[in-house]
């Protein structure tokens, strides 16, 4: 293959798209553009149905199609993780194109809590450099577009509460992705 024709390859294997696919706690989703994911998308309650159609309200523009290889290995680790896996998720490149800087700061933060351990919004904001950042923390968190690879599962409220998750579950998804993960959140025995 020639030069030209293998830019052509990698220029379409790096078309916008999105994907679904089977994990242990429902059908997720991932959005990519050729500089990383742009979203991943944790499962629906009322199945894979309503999972491809909150993509398609979120990503109106990209249509469903095959993971290209970067996507791909990105589907395998977080089913990894969902599965037990102790991976950080760390190595999956995100485009940050769309998020605001502060929030990019947050994520990055929240990136490095590794599996089966948790920090409050208050440790984040005070990481930030001001406590009183807490509930831009909590807010930046429930609108995380790339859970679980940015971690908002493991960010609890004051006192190691699992406070709000916006995810399909909401607190019972957070705690069982915890579980599954064998954080124990105040000492608290699994719930599952």
């Amino acid at each position: 293959m020639n030069d030209k024709a293998a830019v052509t390859t990698a220029a379409v294997a790096a078309e916008p798209g999105f994907a679904l696919f089977d994990t242990a706690i429902g059908t997720c989703a991932l959005a990519w553009s050729p500089r990383g994911l742009i979203g991943v998308q944790l499962p629906e309650e009322s199945g894979a149905a309503a999972t491809r159609a909150r993509m398609r309200r979120r990503f109106p523009d990209l249509p469903e199609a095959a993971p290209p290889e970067s996507a791909q290995k990105a589907v395998a680790a977080i089913q990894a993780l969902l599965q037990g896996a102790p991976d950080d998720l760390g190595n999956i490149e995100l485009d940050m194109s769309h998020v605001s800087e502060f929030h990019q700061r947050i994520y990055a933060i929240a990136r490095r809590i590794p599996p089966g351990q948790t920090r409050t919004y208050g440790e984040i904001a005070a990481e930030l450099g001001d406590k009183g950042l807490s509930r831009a923390v909590g807010q930046a968190m429930g609108h995380n577009p790339f859970a679980p690879v940015v971690p908002c599962h493991r960010v609890l409220a004051a006192g190691n509460k699992p406070g709000g998750f916006s995810a399909g579950g909401g607190a019972l998804t957070k705690l069982r992705m915890l579980d599954i993960e064998g954080a124990r959140p105040n000492g608290m025995a699994s719930l599952f």
